[in-house]
């Protein structure tokens, strides 16, 4: 059997045919696209994409039907042994190299995040119950976790990589907390302090492993996946000495099924250099001892929802961006999120939610939803 017989064969399994007219299918336009899948694996379905060798009448149908028939695991890279290996010998998130996915990403364009984004700045799920407009999904997501948070007015709050400031100017304007913010994103943190300008924000151009001082709550939103499986028992240590004994800690992340020590190569080589996805397991281990796990929220299906609409302000904005942005950015940008969207629809992938006391708060903690 020839590889353009074995490629489509495995496609067969996920009831995904070449040249085919249903939302899921792909059309070839390069016969080398067969043997660049075989022996590159999730890079090489990747690359060929940005280079035009196929396409899909539907990318996020193609990737959902992709990972239910768990195509992911028959099309191994093998650079992933490779990167498994260094991962073991190095710490590939220590200080210096994880200001890497800042400048490749982050920083990529202030404006362009903000036509995607929309008004919040949320590059995180956000919490569709009761809406179907993104920017109010967006601000359910913010309150859910000051919510979650019990936040009081007057209270100190720590935040763990701010992004562009969101979370803190909500909790700032809408709580009447303060907050002080750790970034490494030189133009996220410029973003982030004009923004909440003459609020009780401090954002500060730093680690979060530099973090100091003692507040009432703690929250981590998107930044689990960035700091890799070495670190997630630092990044529940910095919470741990920085939270007061009767505080709360949200962690908010994006989880996956299975304990892994790398990151998917093409994504890793393309958008988030260094990230990976933590399970169940490895967050357990890394809070073992410090904290008690008060609530475990998953609405994974909803970053399906967040993902869809991220393309959509993306394709309508684009006739703006073409002079800075070529057509392969956007073809690696719309495989980037609906590839993702897919995997979230599949169930592969998760969005986390967890709460955690330090000490058990007395009395028992009220789930939020």
């Amino acid at each position: 059997m020839n590889r353009q017989h074995v490629v489509q064969a495995l496609l067969e399994k996920a009831h995904v045919h070449v040249n085919g007219s249903q939302p899921g299918d792909i059309q070839v336009h390069h016969d080398r696209f067969y043997d660049r899948i075989l022996t590159e694996g999730s890079l090489g379905l990747g690359e060929s994409y940005i280079e035009g060798w196929w396409d899909a009448n539907q990318l996020d149908e193609f990737f959902f039907k992709f990972h239910l028939a768990q195509l992911d695991k028959a099309v191994r890279d093998k650079r992933l042994i490779l990167n498994a290996l260094k991962a073991r010998l190095f710490n590939m998130q220590n200080q210096r190299r994880s200001t890497r996915v800042a400048h490749q990403h982050y920083d990529l364009s202030n404006e362009f995040y903000e036509q995607m984004l929309g008004p919040h700045m949320q590059y995180t799920c956000a919490y569709w119950r009761g809406t179907k407009d993104l920017a109010e999904a967006q601000e359910h997501k913010l309150d859910l976790i000051c919510r979650k948070l019990q936040l009081k007015k007057g209270e100190r709050i720590l935040e763990l990589g701010c992004g562009w400031g969101g979370f803190a100017h909500f909790a700032a304007s809408n709580y009447g907390c303060s907050v002080v913010a750790y970034n490494i994103s030189e133009q996220q943190v410029a973003y982030a302090r004009r923004w909440c300008a003459g609020l009780p924000v401090d954002i500060r151009l730093m680690d979060y492993r530099e973090a100091t001082g003692e507040f009432d709550k703690v929250a981590a939103i998107g930044i689990c996946e960035h700091v890799g499986y070495k670190n997630y028992r630092t990044l529940m240590e910095v919470a741990h000495r920085t939270v007061k004994p009767h505080g709360l800690f949200l962690l908010h992340s994006i989880g996956n099924n299975a304990s892994v020590t790398t990151g998917d190569p093409w994504f890793d080589k393309y958008i988030f250099p260094g990230g990976m996805l933590p399970s169940v397991a490895q967050l357990s281990a890394a809070m073992d001892g410090l904290f008690v796990m008060e609530d475990w929220h998953n609405f994974g299906p909803d970053y399906d929802r967040t993902l869809l609409a991220w393309q959509s302000n993306v394709d309508e904005h684009r006739r703006q961006w073409q002079s800075t942005f070529d057509e392969r950015f956007s073809r690696m940008w719309r495989y980037y999120l609906l590839s993702l969207a897919g995997a979230f629809r599949a169930r592969t992938i998760h969005l986390w939610q967890i709460v955690m006391s330090k000490r058990g708060l007395i009395g028992g903690y009220e789930t939020v939803r």
